[in-house]
């Protein structure tokens, strides 16, 4: 007798997308169980034919989530853009179909995490999941004790919203390094919040997101996780 398993939950494990965007699928009309168009809370057997566009889902028997010390001079993206390389350029060919979860720009550097578990990526980045990012910085100039005041208990107000986030110095008697914590990860988020107080981010490094923390893995260095 073959086990039964959510439609949702099959879509998600086979094509990398988070169950929500597998029930928009099926809302949409996009998926078809042997032939059929399938209905929300619509369950498949080991012997189901699912189609998505009319194209047969590929089972695969499970995850893979990376973890990647991405160093800086590379772009989060699957094509070139000019010079700049890829991550995928540091991936070997088996990881090439992964997506990152969220991204790091080219001039950032640290942990970037990337899968094919539509579900992970979500809870990873969903606001609502609230998941830690603690990242290391250098400024250009020793940062102002008024400044850092402004930005750690009353935001620093930029075109997409109040910017606020926990500072903690990394070395005694020196401005210009800090250790970042934040529960949120706007684009660009800690530059353009120095940049508006006058600041140049001259090194940017990601060690922490939510569980997970870079360790002592080398630049361009990756490691499985699931």
């Amino acid at each position: 007798m073959s086990s039964e398993t959510r439609l949702n939950k099959f879509i998600a494990l086979h094509m990398g997308v988070s169950r929500r965007e597998a029930d928009g699928m099926i809302e949409k009309g996009r998926v078809r169980i042997d032939g059929e168009v399938a209905p929300i809370g619509a369950r498949v057997t080991d012997h189901s034919e699912v189609l998505v566009d009319d194209k047969k889902v590929t089972k695969k028997s499970g995850f893979t989530t990376l973890l990647l010390n991405k160093p800086v001079g590379y772009v989060c993206s699957r094509k070139r853009q000019g010079d700049s390389p890829t991550i995928y350029e540091l991936l070997p060919p088996e990881y090439q179909s992964l997506k990152t979860v969220g991204r790091l720009d080219k001039d950032s550097s640290g942990l970037l995490l990337l899968t094919d578990d539509g579900d992970f990526a979500h809870q990873m980045t969903h606001p609502s999941f609230h998941k830690i990012k603690v990242y290391e910085v250098t400024l250009d100039t020793p940062l102002q004790p008024l400044h850092r005041q402004m930005i750690s208990d009353y935001g620093v107000s930029l075109d997409d919203g109040t910017s606020k986030f926990e500072l903690e110095r990394l070395e005694d008697g020196d401005d210009t390094k800090w250790k970042i914590t934040m529960h949120e990860g706007r684009n660009r988020q800690i530059r353009r919040t120095f940049a508006a107080l006058g600041y140049n981010v001259d090194l940017l490094n990601r060690i922490m997101f939510g569980a997970f923390h870079i360790s002592t893995l080398k630049p361009g260095d990756i490691t499985n996780i699931q």
